[in-house]
C-alpha cells in the first residue's frame, strides 16, 4: 500500500475516452487522484462538480485531476459526459488501483456490511512521490482544502 513520502506504484489505468495510461505517464506534473464510491450518486457527483469548478486553479498549478471508482468504463463515460467533467475518470473494475492505494473498506449500507471504496484523495508530486492523503473524507469544502494543501506542498518542493 502507498505511503506518504514514497514513490507510488506504476499501475496501468483504463481512462474515459477508451484510453490507457500508467501512473508514470503523469511524471513531470502534479497529480490529484481522488477515489469515490460510485458514479452518478449524489455525493460523488458533487465532489466531481467541485473539482470541475476548480479545474483552472489546478491547471495553474500544473496539476492533473483523475477521479477513480470501480465502475465500468461505460458508467464512467456516461458520468463524465453528463456532468461535463474536464478531466478523465478511471474505470478500476479489477480494483488494481484501489488495492494499490488501500481504499477498499468494509462499510455499513442500510445496516448491511458491504465492501466499497472509502472516499479518499491523494496528492502525488511531479516525481511520482505521494505527498498528502485524505481518507474517509467528506465532500463539503474538500476540493478547496486539496487546492490549499497542493499550493503549500508546491512552495516547499
Amino acid at each position: 500500500m502507498v505511503k506518504t513520502g514514497k514513490k507510488i506504484p506504476d499501475v496501468e489505468l483504463l481512462l474515459t475516452g477508451n484510453k490507457t495510461a500508467k501512473l508514470s505517464d503523469y511524471l513531470g506534473k502534479w497529480l490529484v487522484l481522488y477515489f469515490y464510491p460510485k458514479a452518478s450518486t449524489p455525493g460523488c457527483t458533487q465532489e466531481g462538480l467541485d473539482f470541475k469548478e476548480a479545474i483552472y486553479k489546478f491547471r495553474r498549478q500544473s496539476t492533473v485531476i483523475l477521479g477513480a471508482s470501480r465502475d465500468s468504463l461505460k458508467a464512467q463515460e456516461n458520468f463524465k459526459a453528463k456532468q461535463e467533467f474536464p478531466f478523465d475518470l478511471v474505470a478500476d473494475t479489477e480494483e488494481v488501483l484501489c488495492n494499490a492505494f488501500g481504499v477498499i473498506k468494509m462499510k455499513n449500507m442500510y445496516g448491511k456490511k458491504v465492501r466499497g471504496i472509502e472516499r479518499s484523495t491523494f496528492i502525488i508530486d511531479d516525481r511520482g512521490i505521494l505527498r498528502h492523503e485524505w481518507r474517509g473524507g467528506k465532500v463539503k469544502e474538500h476540493v478547496q482544502e486539496v487546492l490549499d494543501t497542493l499550493k503549500e506542498l508546491k512552495k516547499k518542493h
